[in-house]
């Protein structure tokens, strides 16, 4: 059940550490967060039903598993009306290898991140689209050479330090 629940400081406290450690416990995350277990508990409870935590994951780190390829790719479409809009996001949401996927302003309609096994695959992938029609007009791909960090984490008590 989502639901509004209004957020303060130590909810907000509550997020920051549990999305840096998924799997602290609630006496840690209690006593981290200056409060008593049982009402710590509570909170994370409601943080849950409200939708504020959608669920828990592990980072994997892929370079232990072997070679991958990250390609950033901007997509222009053909037409812009909201079924083209809709089209092109259900045929990329499909392709399991998009892990992320923005419609943004600017010089083009949607940034797509891509993480494949090889160039060749993420080739078949986009050609794949095109084949299915799905109403790109032109793409720009960016292949990624190094990654020198990625942070996992936002910083929450930054952007909504004003909670009351």
């Amino acid at each position: 059940m989502t639901g509004h629940y209004k957020l303060d400081r130590i909810d907000i406290r509550i997020l920051a550490v549990l999305q840096r450690n998924g799997r602290i416990t609630n006496v840690e995350l209690a006593d981290e967060v200056n409060l008593s277990p049982s009402p710590c508990l509570m909170r994370v409870k409601k943080l849950q039903q409200a939708g504020y935590i959608t669920g828990y994951s592990a980072q994997i780190n892929l370079a232990q598993l072997g070679e991958t390829l990250t390609v950033f790719t901007e997509f222009t479409l053909k037409n812009h009306r909201q079924i083209d809009f809709a089209r092109f996001q259900e045929a990329l949401e499909k392709i399991d290898s998009c892990v992320e996927c923005h419609l943004i302003s600017g010089g083009y309609d949607y940034l797509a991140k891509f993480v494949t096994s090889s160039i060749t695959d993420y080739q078949s992938m986009v050609e794949g689209l095109i084949d299915r029609n799905a109403g790109i007009d032109k793409y720009f791909s960016f292949v990624v050479l190094k990654t020198p960090f990625v942070k996992q984490h936002i910083p929450l008590t930054r952007l909504f330090a004003d909670r009351d």
